[in-house]
C-alpha cells in the first residue's frame, strides 16, 4: 500500500507582543527588526519541482520504494494553438454509477458477462465497423480454476503509421466477491473514462465538439488509437507475477508474435482515476519521456497541481508491456484515501469519487494523445 507522506511549508505568520517604546533608539531597533521580517516573510515565486528523496513510501501492488517527487525536466514541445480538448465529465461519471450499479464484477460472474455486453453495446452506439471491435478472448489457468478471461479492443483508425493504446481494466476483485465489493473507482472508473475516450474518438458523420479528436466522416489526422478494456487484472488469492494481469500478459505476448508491439507507440494505462483527493503517482516503472509528456499535457490545462506529488513502482497492466520494450505511462492516483483506506474495500463506492478528476485525467490524457501525434 502507499504510505501519503505529508510536508510542512513555511509559515510567515508569528504573534508577538511588544510594549510601548521606552524611547527613540529602541522605537529605531523595533523598525529595523520589522522590516527584516517583512523582507523575510515576502512571498517569492517558486522554482519548480524536482525529484526529492526526502519522503519515501511504499507502492500499491509492489514492493519497490516511493519518493515525493515530479519531472526532472519537461519535454521541449513547440507553439501549439489547437484548442484543448474537454470530455464531457458529468458523462463519464454516470457511466461510472451504472458500471459500478452492477455489483461485484469479478471474472466468471453474471455480472462481469454483463458488463462485456454494456461495453459492446456502447461501441454499437458508437457506429464502429465490425472490422474496428476485437476480443482477446480465452481461458486464464488460475490457483482457483479456469475462469474465461476477454479484452475487448476499440481501434479508431488514424492517418499516421503507429498505434497509441489506452488500456483500463474492467473487472473487480475477485477474493473480496463476498464482501459487498463494488470496486467504483478501482474498475469502475477506469471502465467508465475508456467509454467517453470512445465519444471523444468516434467517426460520428452528424457530430463534431470543439476540442474533440474525433473528424466527422473521416480517419483521424494522428496515429491510431486504440482503446483495450482489459480483463483478469485482479488476482484471484494473491497478488504475484502469475497471479495476476492474466489479460495483458496474455495481450502482450499474443501482440507481440503478430507484430503489433512494435507500431505501438506509447501505451498508457488508467487505473484509480476519479477519487476526491486526485494525486496521480509519478511511476518508476513507467517510460520517463511519457510520464513527462503526459505532465506537459496537464501543465497545459493547469492541472499539473495533480500530478507527481509523489513517485514509487507500480506493478500494474503495464507491466507486460514494459518487459518488451514497450513505452508505457501507469496513470494511477494512489493512496486512495488517508493512508489507502478505501482500496480493495467495501469503502470503495461512489461517493468517494469526483466528476472533477474524471475530467482532469480525461482531458490531460486526450492532450497526450494530441502531443504525441505531434511527434
Amino acid at each position: 500500500m502507499t504510505k501519503q507522506t505529508s510536508v510542512k511549508k513555511n509559515q510567515c505568520s508569528r504573534r508577538s507582543s511588544l510594549g510601548a517604546p521606552e524611547c527613540p533608539r529602541l522605537l529605531f531597533a523595533l523598525f529595523l527588526i520589522a522590516l527584516i521580517g517583512m523582507v523575510a516573510c515576502k512571498k517569492t515565486p517558486l522554482p519548480a519541482a524536482t525529484p526529492s528523496s526526502t519522503a519515501a513510501v511504499a507502492a500499491t501492488k509492489s514492493d519497490a520504494s516511493a519518493t515525493a517527487g515530479a519531472p526532472a525536466s519537461d519535454p521541449a514541445l513547440p507553439a501549439d494553438s489547437a484548442p484543448l480538448p474537454h470530455i464531457d465529465a458529468k458523462r463519464a461519471f454516470e457511466y461510472t454509477r451504472e458500471v459500478t450499479a452492477f455489483g461485484a464484477r469479478y471474472i466468471g460472474s453474471d455480472n462481469h458477462k454483463k458488463l462485456e455486453h454494456y461495453i459492446l453495446d456502447h461501441l454499437k452506439e458508437d457506429h464502429l465497423k465490425g472490422d474496428q471491435v476485437e476480443e482477446d478472448s480465452f481461458i486464464a489457468d488460475t490457483v482457483e480454476g479456469k475462469f474465461p478471461v476477454r479484452n475487448i479492443i476499440a481501434k479508431f483508425p488514424g492517418k499516421k503509421d503507429g498505434i497509441i493504446a489506452i488500456l483500463g481494466h474492467y473487472d473487480t476483485n475477485y477474493p473480496l466477491r463476498n464482501t459487498g465489493y463494488v470496486g467504483a473507482n478501482d474498475g469502475g472508473s477506469s471502465t467508465a473514462i475508456l467509454l467517453e475516450f470512445a465519444n471523444q474518438l468516434r467517426d460520428h458523420p452528424n457530430e463534431s465538439k470543439p476540442g474533440s479528436l474525433g473528424t466527422p466522416g473521416r480517419i483521424r489526422d494522428g496515429y491510431s488509437v486504440w482503446l483495450v478494456w482489459t480483463d483478469g487484472e485482479e488476482a484471484v488469492r494473491q497478488w504475484s507475477d502469475t497471479d495476476s494481469l492474466y489479460g495483458t500478459r496474455h495481450l502482450a505476448e499474443k501482440w507481440e508474435k503478430d507484430g503489433t508491439l512494435k507500431k505501438i507507440k506509447a501505451l498508457m494505462v488508467m487505473d484509480m482515476i476519479a477519487p476526491i483527493d486526485l494525486a496521480i503517482l509519478r511511476d518508476t516503472n513507467s517510460t520517463p519521456w511519457l510520464e513527462d509528456l503526459i505532465y506537459a499535457a496537464a501543465q497545459r490545462s493547469g492541472y499539473q497541481s495533480h500530478f507527481y506529488v509523489l513517485q514509487g513502482g507500480e506493478e500494474d497492466d503495464h507491466i507486460p508491456f514494459v518487459k518488451r520494450g514497450v513505452a508505457c505511462a501507469d496513470v494511477i492516483s494512489v493512496p486512495y484515501g488517508y493512508n489507502d483506506v478505501f482500496h480493495h474495500t467495501p469503502q470503495d463506492t461512489m461517493d468517494k469519487l469526483s466528476p472533477k478528476s474524471l475530467e482532469i485525467v480525461g482531458n490531460t490524457i486526450l492532450e497526450t494523445i494530441h502531443l504525441l501525434d505531434q511527434r
